[in-house]
């Protein structure tokens, strides 16, 4: 792509598409949701709001300074899923649906945004990739719509109940967090229904689509299922594993205390599923422990697998980070797993990745500190909320001053299109000469 300008030619590389193409969907879902129609009471709640919640939309993160079951109109709450849905599956993917639709052809520049997009490797396969991925959205929110017409169809009747059903499962597998009961899931923290398919279907949409296909193509087949894979399992399991037991052991007196056994079990695996990056919530965030608040900022940071509709550094980075740090310690040069020996340039853009995101994630912080009367875990809590695209909050957000609003949209858009990636799409483009210099090694002193 291409814009010509006073004779001079300004080239966008695909980094800079996905910023600015997401950029572009946020701006106009805040001036439909800034229109009186989009309101339940008729007047416009105002464009600094409604950038926020569109941002938190396309951004899948949930956070929002309105009530979109309460505040919202029907139309609104519409536009609000829809957002979700393009931010989900990513602008381009979006595109490319409607030129499959409409027959056009996807040209090579098309193809390059993709690859980008959707992490792949190489350019082959890649609108292919982008049928499977299309399919499989819509199938998994059937099937998680389905579930849930179980349960609201009763309590709502066919209409809503089915409405309901489908602004959930898309909510969820996008890893979004928004709903239409107004307090989350709170009013269902027991039922096994909801909660486990709620639960499945977040999981399923942060391990990645590459990751599902892998499962599929080779379920028999263990040995069969790339590094990638691998990775993306072991993380996830260690981290379910061990945020469930965290949050059970130090909240099972606390917000669990009025809850029954079984009750705990379900709401402790929700908010550790859910803190990954979904921002559903069961439990009273502004009553749990500050352990548990740090632990899940913990969580939030981590997020969910490459690829996914989920946000955060991304499991394989840390692992990646984990995985070089042993090898440091057990003396060896090559960082390996599994039998299988992953390259230097990935974990110093893993490394990369860590740095630029706990360096935003400290100084907005700061920022927050300085301008909110809060206290700082929480402060701290909504930005790793807002970086990591997860959603949830342990104070009103409505409360937050302008400058705060500006700072978390700015957070949930950078997590979003990717601390790297949003590097790379704002850099100058580096001379062609850059390599071919290199100077002498020297020593010196670390640690």
């Amino acid at each position: 792509m291409k814009i010509v300008k006073d004779n001079k030619t300004f080239h966008f590389s695909p980094t800079q598409i996905l910023a600015l193409g997401f950029l572009l969907i946020i701006l106009v879902g805040a001036f439909l949701l800034s229109l009186p129609f989009s309101t339940s009471s008729g007047t416009s709640i105002g464009f600094m709001n409604a950038l926020f919640h569109a941002t938190s939309a396309v951004c899948v993160t949930g956070l929002s300074v309105v009530n979109t079951a309460r505040d919202l109109s029907l139309i609104g709450q519409i536009i609000t899923i829809i957002l979700v849905q393009i931010g989900g599956l990513g602008f381009m993917t979006i595109a490319t649906m409607i030129s499959l639709i409409s027959g056009k052809r996807i040209t090579l520049k098309e193809r390059l945004i993709i690859q980008e997009a959707l992490n792949h490797f190489t350019l082959e396969g890649v609108v292919r990739l982008t049928k499977n991925i299309l399919a499989t959205t819509f199938i998994l929110e059937f099937v998680g719509a389905t579930f849930l017409a179980f349960r609201f169809i009763p309590m709502y009747g066919w209409i809503k109940g089915i409405y309901f059903s489908l602004f959930h499962s898309i909510s969820a597998l996008c890893n979004a967090g928004f709903d239409l009961m107004g307090n989350s899931l709170m009013s269902f923290h027991g039922d096994i229904i909801i909660n486990f398919t709620i639960m499945a279907l977040i999981i399923l949409g942060g391990l990645g689509f590459s990751v599902l296909r892998d499962i599929f193509y080779h379920r028999y087949h263990f040995r069969k299922w790339s590094l990638h894979t691998k990775l993306v399992l072991l993380t996830t399991v260690i981290l379910l594993a061990g945020g469930f037991s965290f949050f059970f052991i130090m909240e099972y007196s606390n917000v669990l205390a009025d809850f029954s056994f079984l009750d705990k079990i379900i709401a402790s695996l929700f908010h550790t599923v859910t803190a990954r990056t979904a921002g559903f919530y069961s439990t009273s965030l502004e009553e749990i422990r500050e352990a548990t608040k740090f632990f899940t900022i913990v969580l939030m940071f981590i997020g969910a697998s490459p690829a996914s509709t989920g946000g955060g550094i991304k499991t394989v980075t840390v692992m990646v980070i984990i995985l070089t740090v042993k090898s440091v310690i057990e003396g060896k040069d090559d960082i390996e797993i599994f039998r299988r020996r992953i390259p230097y340039s990935i974990a110093n853009r893993a490394l990369a990745i860590a740095v630029i995101s706990l360096s935003f994630l400290v100084f907005v912080t700061i920022i927050f500190s300085i301008v909110e009367p809060f206290p700082f875990i929480d402060l701290l809590f909504q930005t790793a909320s807002a970086l990591g695209t997860v959603g949830l909050a342990s104070f009103d957000n409505s409360k937050l001053s302008s400058i705060s609003k500006l700072l978390t949209i700015i957070c949930m858009y950078v997590g979003r299109v990717g601390p790297l990636t949003l590097t790379l799409a704002l850099a100058k483009r580096q001379s062609s000469n850059n390599n071919k210099i290199k100077y002498p090694e020297d020593i010196i002193m670390v640690g």
